[in-house]
């Protein structure tokens, strides 16, 4: 009897742990069930269908729609930093949301070098501005874009407009010193020319400006030439070569002679 009673006594205390171990295992699946319940209420508790807009000059408008108590912004810097030409976005939530949407919007003429983003669809262009676009659910809200901005697109720096000013003056101060160089240059040869007639004894003072070719064309030629030949070889009218050639030949710098229908000019021996 003894051993039947020891028996059912082990019996008794086998069944115990037995239910023990299934009442702890039960908890435990409770326990679970309830931590993935509560995140899953968690992830369900935020959403967001945002546009996110960035200057350049740093400063971020995020707009939409959102239970999130500090997603939507206006004006703010607090999620840029710039170090030198590059610039650093970071929006970063920790909380879950159950269902997010977003598209951010660059300043013209910006070039990213590097992005980390959840959720992130792919980059667009539109208006010269850069577009980052994602989607996605039960996911944390992260964004991390390092950019920069082209100068050339989006106005001159203060350094690009003194490196301009520099090379426009360098290039007015350039165009005038080949100006003086021409003038001293034409001054020279005109003085030469002039003191080249002087010598031979024509005085070329008082003289009009297509006087004093007729004579300079006389003189390279070293031949006389007819009113025909000084109209074509100086493209100047029939009448007015007669005028002048007439004003020259009363200065007595120059002789007229008939040949036939035409008359030959030279220059008069001096």
């Amino acid at each position: 009897m003894e051993e039947c009673h020891l028996g059912f006594n082990g019996l008794i205390m086998s069944m115990e742990k037995i239910y023990s171990k299934k009442i702890i295992f039960l908890v435990l699946v409770f326990f679970i069930f309830q931590i993935l319940f509560i995140q899953n209420n968690i992830a369900e508790n935020y959403y967001a269908d945002i546009e996110i807009d960035v200057d350049d000059s740093g400063i971020i408008d995020i707009k939409g729609i959102s239970n999130h108590p500090d997603l939507l912004v206006e004006n703010t810097e607090g999620y840029t930093y710039k170090k030198q030409s590059y610039w650093l976005l970071n929006i970063n939530k920790n909380e879950i949301f159950s269902d997010y949407i977003y598209n951010l919007y660059l300043p013209e003429g910006s070039r990213i070098n590097y992005i980390n983003a959840s959720g992130f669809n792919g980059i667009e262009e539109s208006n010269g501005r850069i577009i980052v676009t994602g989607s996605g659910k039960n996911d944390r809200l992260s964004i991390t874009i390092q950019y920069q901005i082209n100068n050339d697109y989006n106005g001159l720096s203060s350094d690009n407009i003194v490196i301009w000013i520099f090379l426009f003056l360098i290039i007015i101060l350039t165009i005038l010193l080949f100006y003086f160089i021409y003038e001293d240059k034409y001054k020279e040869k005109k003085n030469s020319k002039e003191e080249n007639f002087t010598n031979l004894g024509y005085n070329l003072k008082g003289l009009s400006s297509r006087q004093k070719k007729i004579i300079e064309l006389l003189v390279d030629k070293k031949r006389p030439l007819t009113q025909t030949d000084i109209q074509k070889e100086l493209n100047i009218p029939k009448a007015a070569v007669s005028r002048n050639v007439h004003a020259l030949e009363i200065k007595g710098l120059i002789e007229i002679e008939k040949n036939g229908m035409s008359n030959l000019i030279r220059l008069k021996k001096i």
